[in-house]
C-alpha cells in the first residue's frame, strides 16, 4: 500500500501523530501480524494513548473483527 504525503498530512492534523510513528506501528502489522489480535490491540493501545482518544472495549473488538475479517476500506483516504 503506497499512502500519499497528503494522506500523511490529513492523520497528522487530526491526530498529532506523526508520520515517523505511523510508520512504526505499521512495521509491527507486516506480515502474518496483521491477523494477530494481540498484536492488534498493542497498536490500538498505543494509538489510543497518542491520540488522547480512549477506546473502549466494544470498538477495540470492532477494529479487530473488521482487520481480522478483511473489511478494511480500501480507500483509506475517504475515512478522513
Amino acid at each position: 500500500m503506497n499512502l500519499s504525503d497528503s494522506f500523511f498530512n490529513k492523520v497528522e492534523r487530526k491526530t498529532n501523530v506523526k508520520k515517523s510513528t505511523i510508520m512504526s506501528l505499521a512495521k509491527k502489522l507486516q506480515g502474518d501480524n496483521m491477523k494477530d489480535e494481540n498484536t492488534l490491540r498493542e497498536v490500538i493501545q498505543e494509538l489510543s494513548e497518542m491520540t488522547g482518544k480512549e477506546v473502549s472495549k466494544e470498538q477495540e473488538d470492532k477494529i479487530i473483527s473488521t482487520v481480522i475479517n478483511d473489511k478494511v476500506p480500501d480507500n483509506l483516504d475517504k475515512m478522513l
